[in-house]
């Protein structure tokens, strides 16, 4: 298995997926059910393969993750070769909390009214994995999916 296996409630919400799956390799409903009883290996191994078919649909996609915290914050950019990381990070008494979903634009105003010193950080790095394994192992690490360059630009902006 690449990734890792999808969750039993992660399953359940792709059940149509799965079926689909199934079918595409000449399994019924009834060689399923047959299949789990008496070859639970087997049963795995198709689940694995369909984890795996669902999270590389899923990683090729992304272009941006966020890794929020209390007094944390780091977003990502993946491009072909290489990722570029952006964040800062709050020194001292804060009541300030990235992990509320605020928009960039509020975070800077609760950044200026902070009590805490903000730093800034930047780097990047060429991918030692494919780029899709880089990507789920900075999810597996608690970073979530963004659509948005926004918090990403602002950020970079902010670094200049």
């Amino acid at each position: 298995m690449k990734y890792r296996r999808l969750s039993i409630d992660e399953l359940k919400e792709l059940e149509s997926e799965f079926v689909r799956f199934l079918a595409s390799n000449s399994v019924t409903a009834d060689d399923w059910v047959g299949i789990k009883e008496k070859t639970p290996e087997k049963a795995e191994q198709l689940m694995d393969m369909f984890s795996d078919i669902v999270f590389e649909k899923i990683l090729e996609k992304v272009d941006y993750l966020e890794h929020k915290r209390k007094g944390d914050l780091r977003v990502y950019k993946f491009l072909d070769d290489h990722i570029k990381m952006v964040g800062m990070y709050v020194e001292g008494e804060t009541t300030l909390d990235f992990t509320k979903n605020e928009s960039p634009e509020v975070m800077m105003q609760q950044l200026r009214q902070s009590g805490g010193n903000v730093k800034m950080f930047t780097g990047e790095k060429k991918y030692k994995k494919t780029k899709e394994m880089e990507i789920f192992l900075i999810m597996e690490e608690g970073a979530l999916i963004s659509k948005d360059p926004t918090l990403f630009d602002t950020l970079s902006a902010l670094k200049g």
